[in-house]
């Protein structure tokens, strides 16, 4: 049985794939501050229970595939991740604050899809195998059939 990760009443996994990239696509993220940057995700994610399964830091943006517990929404994590390493970066490195007007580092928004081992397709297929007969896409067992 596939290995899942368990909380007190739930089991899940959760993976999502995510993208940011710095305000104006400056390329700051080499050397130094590439690998601050990464200490400081590494730390966020560990504090949330959260696993960097992998990641990559370029010069210009970061790609983080993780795991994510479910009490942990996409929203929230993005807005520690890059407001706390902003915050402690623009604090670190002084070159970063002249480069980054208004101490805002990385740009806003973000990109981010799920992946999983199931496809759409499987899923749909059991969900309608649940329905049976029923010809709509989403039922309540026992529910009388409309006509």
């Amino acid at each position: 049985m596939k290995d899942y990760r368990r909380g007190a009443h739930t089991t899940f996994e959760i993976h999502l794939h995510l993208v940011w990239v710095t305000k104006y696509r400056k390329p700051v993220l080499t050397g130094e501050v590439g690998l601050r940057v990464r200490e400081l995700l590494r730390e966020i994610c560990g504090n949330h229970e959260v696993t960097i399964m992998k990641g990559h830091i370029s010069k210009d943006h970061v790609h983080l595939f993780v795991s994510i517990p479910p009490q942990v929404t996409i929203s929230r994590l993005l807005q520690m991740l890059k407001g706390k390493s902003s915050f402690k970066l623009m604090h670190e490195f002084a070159h970063l604050r002249k480069k980054f007007w208004g101490r805002h580092m990385w740009a806003r928004g973000y990109f981010c899809v799920s992946s999983g081992n199931v496809t759409d397709e499987v899923i749909a297929q059991y969900i309608e195998g649940q329905n049976h007969d029923q010809d709509s896409d989403f039922r309540v067992e026992g529910e009388p059939e409309a006509g």
